[in-house]
């Protein structure tokens, strides 16, 4: 199985490391910074291989980006890339969508697997079909040809140390913290979380227990709204939407001092670092992943052994 976060069972590991940048100028530094990333040189498809992208869900700016690296990257190829993925996170959706992409004769399937278990019986079924399997963002326990991803555990700790760095510039040395994570299950997630709370051991903080809002930012406001209640001094945002919901409720609440960290990148999300709200996000590059993803789908449907190659896409640590 290709393991994320530096560790890989089998598998080459390729790490492109962290960058910190400012949220305006984000995007092309990131895209400088992690293209080296990857499976190497672009090979051009000898056919019109039909390429499936399932990731958790379609509507989650992360995945709207990844699929575009993804579109970008098998018009140059030539090959057909299908978005095919639930509305919302569920694993019986996705598991039903890598059933229609073997049914409907996709010979390669890049997936983010929305839990590492849930979804590995549909993709070894598929994968004895003779379908390739690459993963994007957050793999599943079964092999694949490749892994684009970001070290999460290691990135989630960055986190971490940005919001202790904050705390020490305001001479804040103890108080509650709020995790806001998507779900127990949703494995990126949950390392994220695991290298948050690593960067606060052995300090005066006290990490509270985290609370489940689906990645969706209303729930993941109300949810930061009562930590906020309970006096917290900072709010950690695992994914879009946790940070989302917890930018808008610290400027809801009014309340200066409260050190709002996140992950991932949306218009939302930046706006609400220039506005002071949030202190930094941690930018991941799902571009890149799909469109390495896409070049490591053509190299394996050429014959190309991949070998559980496993590359870290990086991320940019994005202030204000």
């Amino acid at each position: 199985m290709a393991a994320v976060g530096g560790e890989s069972l089998g598998g080459k590991v390729t790490d492109t490391g962290v960058s910190v940048l400012t949220a305006q100028g984000s995007a092309a530094g990131q895209a400088d910074a992690n293209a080296a990333g990857g499976a190497g040189a672009a090979v051009k498809a000898s056919k019109e291989y039909k390429i499936a992208l399932i990731t958790m869900d379609s509507i989650d700016q992360h995945w709207v980006t990844l699929n575009e690296g993804a579109q970008k990257e098998a018009e140059a190829l030539g090959v057909t890339v299908t978005f095919m993925s639930p509305n919302t996170k569920d694993d019986a959706q996705q598991i039903e969508c890598v059933n229609n992409a073997v049914a409907g004769g996709y010979e390669a399937i890049m997936v983010a697997a929305n839990g590492p278990d849930a979804i590995s019986s549909a993709l070894k079924e598929a994968e004895s079909s003779g379908v390739k399997i690459v993963y994007v963002d957050s793999p599943a326990n079964v092999d694949a040809e490749a892994t684009f991803s970001t070290d999460n555990k290691a990135a989630g700790r960055t986190a971490g140390e940005e919001m202790l760095k904050a705390f020490k510039d305001a001479g804040v040395t103890s108080g509650s913290i709020g995790i806001i994570n998507v779900n127990a299950a949703t494995d990126s997630c949950v390392m994220r979380e695991e290298g948050f709370r690593s960067a606060f051991e052995g300090n005066g903080f006290t990490l509270l227990e985290t609370q489940y809002g689906e990645g969706d930012a209303a729930k993941s406001q109300s949810i930061a709204e009562n930590y906020i209640t309970q006096g917290v001094v900072g709010i950690f945002g695992c994914n879009e939407g946790s940070t989302t919901g917890a930018g808008n409720a610290i400027k809801a609440s009014g309340k200066d001092g409260i050190i709002g960290v996140g992950f991932d990148k949306s218009d939302a999300i930046l706006g609400l670092i220039d506005d002071g709200y949030l202190l930094c996000t941690m930018a991941q590059n799902p571009d890149v992943m799909g469109s390495k993803g896409v070049e490591a789908c053509v190299k394996a449907l050429e014959g190309e052994s991949l070998g559980g190659t496993v590359t870290d896409t990086g991320v940019s640590v994005l202030k204000k």
